[in-house]
């Protein structure tokens, strides 16, 4: 997904300044919203992963064998976060791109 929203994003980039069709303003809006949903699954994903890693360090203060799920689940808190940053970035300099098309069109 990394990839493909990098793509699009380069290929909304080279259409800013040119005079596009109402069909092609639709589908740009359509993508915005697709990522938009993309976002939305990954913020809830992270929000449970870290609910589930805060469970695991209380538990770990009872029996340290809940520290092992713990230490794991820090390490995907932390690829979840950054890739969810990087979707939040993006998706937002996507908005911008959109209304610079609109204002030229």
């Amino acid at each position: 997904m990394k990839e493909y929203l990098k793509n699009y994003v380069l290929k909304v980039e080279m259409l800013v300044n040119e005079k596009l069709s109402a069909n092609e303003i639709e589908n740009i809006k359509t993508k915005i919203m697709f990522f938009q949903h993309e976002r939305l699954i990954h913020l809830l994903v992270t929000l449970t992963f870290c609910l589930f890693t805060l469970i695991f360090m209380v538990l770990g203060m009872v029996s340290l064998v809940f520290l092992i799920p713990f230490a794991i689940l820090i390490v995907f808190d932390i690829f979840y976060i950054i890739h969810y940053f990087f979707l939040e970035n993006s998706v937002q300099y996507l908005y911008k791109l959109y209304d610079k098309i609109l204002s030229n069109n």
